[in-house]
């Protein structure tokens, strides 16, 4: 079903997150977020810092890491 309705009534604010059209109806939500069950733990992001500073440590270790002369599956089949 399609509404024709341009809302130039207004917006009634009946919950928060949620916006209702006086005329039709129509509802629209301005609190978007992800829904979660109760009792999970809460995600975690680190700081740009620390993202950084993983990184440059990784990239670190892997320039400094001993380069390998024999690699895996190469070698004679014992």
């Amino acid at each position: 079903m399609r509404v024709r309705c341009s809302h130039a009534e207004g917006w009634a604010y009946p919950a928060p997150g949620e916006q209702r059209c006086r005329t039709c109806g129509t509802v629209r939500f301005t609190d978007y977020g992800a829904l979660r069950p109760p009792g999970l733990p809460h995600a975690l992001t680190p700081k740009p810092r620390d993202a950084d500073k993983a990184d440059r440590a990784a990239a670190t270790h892997i320039a400094n890491a001993p380069r390998r002369v024999a690699w895996w599956g190469l070698g004679p089949v014992a």
